[in-house]
């Protein structure tokens, strides 16, 4: 059995992206039977939210979406990142051996500063807290996307300096990344991201969801014209809800032409709901009891804390404190 770790921030609402990106992927590494983590990454969040009331309740919205799209909190760990103080103190350690190159070389950081992001240490120095989540739980694999590979490799670094320095405490993590899922496109054809304003959220209603899905953005072929579907988000979005015989029928409706981007739209929006009106039905029952997500959280945070002891105990020990 692997131990496999995964965070999400809760700033902003999961969309489409997280589901497929990440999301479903845990749910079937859990049913697989392998020892999960998932953590709620409230802290990384502060670089962004800067309102209290605002974090909490995405707090509990993350949770509520995880569950209700088949987290299992009897086979998964899942806990708030801030109910677990020990990250703090090993960031602080990991800080201390950082090099500032390092940091300096990350893209993601970069590219939050083309976006307009504030340039804070809290963001600049992000991979640190990563590298202190994914380290003190001595997580084997680490599910990422392919644009988040080299904070890992920033974890994997640090690990071994660590080691270097103290003696050999910390496991080197591997990255997980699926080859089958492929980058989600958003509403208006790049990388589905709350940075670019164009995700379509799990849960959000329906009106919503109708109008976000019958603007994606497409080129001016006419109905007439064939269409080459590889090349269009309206036919990659749908890929993942629909079967591979839906798929390959609305693939050749495109090539043959005939066949207009606002049929291929409300196709899609019907393979929606076929998978998610069922978890959104089971969302609005976890809603009704707040107690039962505040349990879960508790216990997922004794848990994460029991699993982490030892590492920390050792790396306290090994630094001289």
């Amino acid at each position: 059995m692997r131990r496999i770790l995964t965070g999400i921030q809760p700033s902003g609402k999961l969309h489409w992206g997280n589901y497929f990106g990440a999301i479903r992927n845990m749910v079937t590494l859990q049913n697989a039977g392998e020892e999960m983590f998932m953590f709620i990454a409230n802290f990384h969040a502060m670089t962004t939210v800067r309102d209290g009331e605002t974090l909490r309740r995405a707090t509990r919205d993350v949770v509520l979406d995880y569950l209700a799209c088949g987290i299992d909190p009897e086979r998964t760990v899942l806990y708030r990142q801030s109910d677990l103080p020990e990250v703090q103190e090993l960031a602080w350690y990991l800080s201390c051996l950082c090099p500032m190159g390092l940091l300096e070389r990350c893209h993601s950081y970069k590219d939050k500063m083309a976006h307009g992001f504030d340039a804070t240490h809290g963001l600049f120095a992000y991979p640190v807290l990563m590298a202190a989540d994914i380290l003190i739980m001595n997580a084997d694999l680490v599910p990422v996307g392919k644009d988040q590979k080299q904070h890992l490799e920033v974890t994997r670094d640090l690990a071994q300096k660590f080691n270097n320095a103290y003696g050999e405490i910390f496991k080197l993590p591997d990255a997980y990344i699926p080859e089958t899922v492929a980058t989600i496109p958003g509403t208006d054809g790049q990388k589905m991201s709350k940075s670019y304003h164009n995700t379509i959220e799990l849960f959000e209603d329906a009106k919503a969801i109708k109008k976000k899905v019958m603007g994606i953005v497409t080129d001016s072929r006419t109905m007439e014209e064939p269409k080459d579907p590889e090349g269009n988000a309206i036919y990659n979005l749908y890929k993942l809800f629909a079967t591979e015989a839906e798929t390959a029928e609305m693939a050749g409706n495109f090539r043959k032409g005939g066949y207009g981007y606002g049929s291929a739209k409300k196709e899609l929006l019907a393979a929606y709901h076929r998978m998610f009106d069922p978890f959104r039905a089971k969302r609005e029952e976890l809603a009704k009891d707040m107690d039962y997500i505040e349990d879960v959280l508790a216990e997922g945070a004794r848990k994460a804390r029991a699993a982490a002891a030892p590492a920390m105990e050792q790396a306290r020990k090994a630094v001289g404190l």
